[in-house]
């Protein structure tokens, strides 16, 4: 555990308010998104009681955003484009080798308590936002196995780590989620649970602004029955891209590179 805190320690290091990294980037354009769909392999994640299964449901909706964004020009790298589990070193190692300027998680929720259902959007941080984020992120962080958790309470690692995260990366991380959650959870079908924060080590392992997304609830029947449906998946692919390129203009803007063209995105 002490050997995963110090690396998440050296990846946020060299993170955007490194200032060699800083000014590297300073004039370059926002080009590259990673995203990542959950779960995969013989890690089937969540399961409704109708037999979806996330690792499908999420896979597919990763596929759409990624079409969704390479038709705006934007490179796309996905941690895995088939039914395969990748290990968390190698999703966040890919994003960290390819420089990307944004890493997208989806993933699909399940929960004991009758009734909950809906959308919500992560963010990293060492404090969750009740017991239920922190839950959840134990769940996900056990995904990859006992050894890719967090530093426990009392880790003096725990508040270096909390200081570094409080910077530019999680500032950036928090407002791509808020533009993320409006965009995906405005129809009825899909019940905003609002923004929140816990510690995915999938987000702190990565150098660059990262959300996790959880589009629905699996074990809601509900939430089961739009997320089997076509045309919720699409929905949830466009605003997902629609609050990337929303991101990417605004991040250009920052750097006073607003306007001009764009390279056509390379296949993938």
């Amino acid at each position: 555990m002490r050997g995963l805190a110090i690396a998440l320690l050296g990846a946020l290091a060299l993170g955007p308010t490194s200032p060699a990294a800083g000014e590297a980037r300073e004039a370059e354009r926002f080009d590259v998104v990673v995203v990542d769909a959950g779960h995969g392999g013989d890690d089937h994640g969540a399961r409704g009681k109708g037999g979806l299964i996330e690792k499908d449901v999420v896979l597919d909706v990763a596929q759409r955003t990624a079409e969704a964004l390479r038709d705006t020009g934007i490179r796309v790298v996905m941690t895995r484009e088939d039914d395969r589990f990748v290990t968390l070193e190698g999703r966040t190692q890919l994003a960290n080798e390819q420089k990307a300027d944004l890493f997208v998680s989806i993933h699909a929720n399940a929960s004991p308590v009758r009734g909950a259902r809906g959308i919500e959007t992560f963010f990293a941080s060492p404090e969750a936002t009740d017991e239920a984020a922190l839950d959840l992120a134990r769940a996900e962080n056990l995904a990859f196995g006992e050894d890719a958790q967090p530093p426990a309470a009392g880790d003096p690692l725990l508040a270096i780590l909390g200081d570094l995260i409080a910077t530019e990366q999680l500032s950036e991380s928090q407002e791509f989620a808020r533009m993320t959650q409006r965009r995906i959870a405005t129809q009825e079908s899909a019940r905003s649970r609002g923004v929140k924060q816990a510690p995915f080590v999938v987000l702190m392992g990565v150098r660059m602004p990262a959300v996790l997304v959880e589009i629905g609830f699996l074990t809601h029947p509900a939430d089961e029955k739009a997320l089997a449906d076509e045309d919720e998946r699409a929905r949830l692919a466009r605003g997902l891209a629609e609050a990337v390129v929303a991101y990417r203009a605004r991040y250009d803007a920052r750097r006073g590179l607003a306007g001009g063209s764009r390279p056509a995105a390379a296949a993938h």
